[in-house]
């Protein structure tokens, strides 16, 4: 039986917010203390790094997918269970989606939005059911909450949207709907 498997979308930067890094660090620790792998973009700076230390440090096996590009800019973090170097974006992530049973989308910026918006929308097309957790630290994701409840209320996508992502205000709360995940069957 495999390891259940978390993907983690964060911030290649740490934000203004110490917050933030707290909610990385604790992600990490919780992906470990569950006997979960952590599945994220292999960089070593920024909320992704803080994520993948945690979980290393506290034993988790890691899974990291970096396309060529980034090596540099991300300092692709090479002593992971499992490096992953890709040709581009698209082809990490898919990698990383393919090697996980769940999404936890933690504070980040672009890269971190154009990742939560293809899982959604692969949902929304029914290409998968993977639950997909947004972690609001500190109300850091309530602009883009407020977003989707606009793009619903104005007609362009169905009620069933705001359904396919689980909003909590902490990784505690992130953490008890994973571990609901973990007991079900695997989601395609």
């Amino acid at each position: 039986m495999s390891l259940f498997s978390v993907c983690v979308f964060c911030g290649a930067r740490s934000g203004k917010n110490p917050a933030y890094e707290s909610a990385a660090n604790d992600m990490g620790a919780a992906i470990a203390a569950n006997n979960w792998r952590l599945v994220y973009g292999a960089g070593d700076v920024g909320l992704m790094g803080v994520v993948a230390r945690s979980a290393q440090a506290a034993g988790a096996q890691t899974f990291g997918v970096i396309p060529e590009h980034l090596m540099k800019w991300e300092v692709g973090k090479r002593d992971l269970s499992q490096f992953i170097i890709t040709e581009n974006m698209h082809e990490r992530k898919k990698v990383m989606f393919m090697n996980s049973d769940a999404v936890v989308v933690l504070p980040g910026g672009a890269g971190s939005l154009d990742e939560f918006f293809e899982v959604l929308t692969w949902r929304q097309l029914e290409l998968h059911a993977r639950p997909i957790i947004l972690v609001n630290t500190e109300g850091y994701w309530q602009p883009l909450v407020d977003l989707l409840n606009h793009v619903v209320d104005q007609g362009f996508a169905g009620a069933s949207t705001l359904e396919f992502v689980t909003v909590v205000d902490t990784v505690d709360e992130a953490v008890l709907r994973l571990r609901e995940a973990a007991l079900k069957p695997a989601a395609v």
